[in-house]
């Protein structure tokens, strides 16, 4: 069957996470989302472990259910140490197959931070060293490195990141069957370093509300089992491994360079220019992914895609609404038109992605139509994200195209 799973989220007890991000409500909006499997997140949480505990059911395949929404036991965690002379804090995401194997992977956990402090916990624990031990209690485990190229808290980060797989994960490198790319960057990013040609890249939407679920995810075709993911990962099996839904990455908060203090914003080529200082306060610059990426690369850009996994950049359909309503995301009249056309038609997804424009035009506005097009057609102005500011994504332009809130649904899109 085809699933849309997305693996890395946070709950209601990580920091700076909606009170929403519950049980009920992350099944409520994988519904709305087309979502098949949906990370739990936080599993190292005691509190929120109890929680999951109560309301979720074996699927007696590595899944667990609240209704009719798969969930897969999921956690990250945030390991902070000091290796080769530096501190390195780099995020790696869990999975696990069932809840006996958690209890036995926080038990282990625990001696190396508080895991009540935070749904993401901090631990004193070299990345390696987690590996081993998770691999330990259950080879049916895997970790994946989060987010790799987040400048803070990722595996190739700029600041506190390795430049190599194996530097960071030693001989327990050959666990890693997969690297989360991070909404900041896209497969044909990845593709420039050779070293990830040996793993499966994967998308996740690190969602900390439950709107931008599935912002990011991945499509499998197999059994609806824990074995049969994971299988497809490790065994990099494009036959069930279809593809992966991105972030247009210039819309991600660490794409371009710069310093967000000064409001300076800059391409490589500008940093190379200013040698890595902000022109305007004389301090160093944040080196975001896009200069990451091709100080490491061994590859030019433009690899061909022959091969490889094929991907999709989208827009969440609730800032298209947004822009062509002229609106705020999540706002009533966006939530409004939002629920209207997504019940009328089956899930963001299939309006984002698989229903023609024509019946997308029976249930919504032409505006909205219109941006749906220019979405798919890749037709976005975008001034790229620095320094944990998020990129400015726009489909409309100039005051030509300002929008007019009171038109009707049409009933044809000609």
């Amino acid at each position: 069957m085809r699933i849309v799973a997305d693996l890395h989220l946070h709950s209601k007890f990580s920091r700076a996470t909606s009170r929403e991000m519950d049980v009920e409500t992350l099944a409520k909006w994988c519904a709305l989302k087309g979502i098949t499997v949906v990370g739990t997140g936080d599993f190292t949480h005691p509190v929120w472990m109890r929680e999951l505990r109560t309301k979720l059911r074996p699927n007696g395949h590595g899944l667990y259910t609240f209704g009719t929404q798969h969930f897969m036991l999921s956690s990250e965690v945030s390991n902070i140490y000091p290796q080769g002379g530096r501190l390195r804090k780099i995020h790696n995401i869990l999975l696990a197959p069932s809840l006996e194997v958690v209890d036995r992977i926080n038990a282990v956990l625990a001696r190396f931070g508080s895991l009540m402090a935070d749904g993401r916990p901090t631990l004193s624990l070299p990345s390696d060293k987690l590996v081993e031990y998770v691999m330990e209690i259950s080879p049916d485990c895997m970790v994946i490195p989060a987010h790799v190229w987040t400048p803070w808290f990722s595996l190739y980060g700029s600041n506190s990141g390795f430049d190599s797989l194996r530097e960071c994960f030693g001989d327990q490198a050959r666990h890693i069957h997969a690297v989360e790319t991070g909404l900041s960057s896209d497969p044909p990013m990845n593709w420039r370093i050779a070293e990830l040609d040996s793993v499966m890249l994967v998308s996740n939407s690190d969602a900390h509300s439950p709107a931008k679920l599935g912002r990011e995810a991945n499509v499998f075709e197999c059994p609806l089992e824990y074995g049969e993911i994971l299988g497809a990962l490790r065994g990099r099996d494009r036959s069930k491994f279809l593809s992966t839904i991105e972030f247009f990455p210039e819309e991600g908060k660490y794409h371009f360079d710069g310093h967000r203090a000064c409001n300076q914003r800059l391409s490589p080529r500008e940093t190379k220019a200013h040698r890595g200082i902000c022109p305007a306060c004389g301090r160093p610059l944040t080196v975001g992914v896009l200069s990451r990426v091709a100080a490491l690369a061994s590859r030019e850009d433009g690899v061909p895609e022959t091969g490889r996994v094929p991907f999709r950049h989208l827009i969440p359909l609730e800032e298209i609404m947004a822009e062509a309503l002229g609106a705020q995301p999540g706002s009533g009249a966006v939530r409004e038109e939002y629920l209207k056309l997504v019940s009328a038609l089956g899930n963001e997804f299939a309006v984002l992605m698989d229903v023609p424009l024509d019946e997308v035009a029976r249930h919504t506005r032409p505006r909205v139509v219109e941006g749906v097009r220019r979405m798919r057609q890749g037709q976005v102005h975008i001034r790229p994200g620095y320094d944990g500011v998020f990129g400015e994504i726009r489909i409309f332009g100039g005051a030509a195209e300002e929008p007019k809130v009171d038109q009707p649904a049409q009933t044809s899109l000609f």
